[in-house]
């Protein structure tokens, strides 16, 4: 009976821990979203400028990390022919973005799904006519694999568009604030970096064509990811 009523007591209180934790995790999750929607509207204008350069002869496009589709909407302006393949490393996104390219308008056909990951992309060579990629180099395992895939999968002439939060300026207190937070915040969100010098592996990453990098300071919350670049690299 003894050891019956301690079995119940403990079950109990795990329940109660389990309840707990599950309300810390909504409370932070709302909380998360609340701080961040200034940094989504904000970052609005930006994609806005990133997929204005997606030119209208661009009918094969690669989206890396395409998640549930946030991106969409976007493409829907710059090509009704356009093809667009999402990749993303978790297979559970797929019914996400698909549903999401049938709200942004696309046909069934238009939207292929591939699940991978930047360092080895599963398409053919010289195979599309533009790579994009928002907030993503900042989590891949490896930058410089990365974009000699996307070298690799890009036709001649083709175009590599971004937009990504970067390290900020060496030898800054924010930098070492950064350095400092770097694997917090890749505990939290998913591998994300706070250091990753992104604008120069770009630089370095000899794209045959013109490279085109604009600079641009956050406002809005998460502060510490303030420092962003935009822009496009033809190959």
């Amino acid at each position: 009976m003894f050891f019956t009523m301690l079995g119940v007591q403990r079950m109990f209180e795990e329940h109660i821990i389990r309840r707990i934790r599950w309300y810390i995790r909504r409370l932070y999750s709302w909380f998360l979203n609340l701080l961040m929607q200034s940094y989504w509207d904000e970052i609005e204008d930006c994609k806005v400028k990133v997929f204005d350069k997606l030119s209208e002869k661009a009918e094969k496009v690669l989206e890396i990390g395409i998640g549930s589709g946030p991106n969409m909407r976007y493409y829907a302006a710059s090509n009704a022919n356009l093809t667009l393949y999402g990749l993303d490393p978790n297979p559970k996104m797929k019914k996400y973005a698909r549903k999401s390219a049938a709200k942004a308008g696309f046909k069934p056909k238009s939207f292929r799904f591939k699940q991978g990951v930047g360092e080895a992309i599963p398409l053919k060579d010289n195979s599309v006519d533009a790579v994009v990629a928002t907030l993503v180099l900042c989590s891949v395992s490896d930058v410089t694999q990365t974009l000699k895939e996307i070298k690799r999968v890009l036709r001649p002439g083709g175009v590599f568009i971004f937009l990504e939060h970067v390290a900020a300026e060496d030898g800054s207190m924010f930098r070492r604030l950064q350095k400092l937070l770097d694997p917090l915040q890749q505990r939290l969100a998913d591998g994300c970096h706070l250091t990753r010098n992104t604008r120069d592996c770009i630089l370095e990453a000899g794209f045959s064509g013109k490279v085109e990098i604009e600079t641009y300071s956050m406002c809005s919350f998460p502060w510490i990811t303030r420092p962003h670049i935009y822009g496009l690299a033809y190959n």
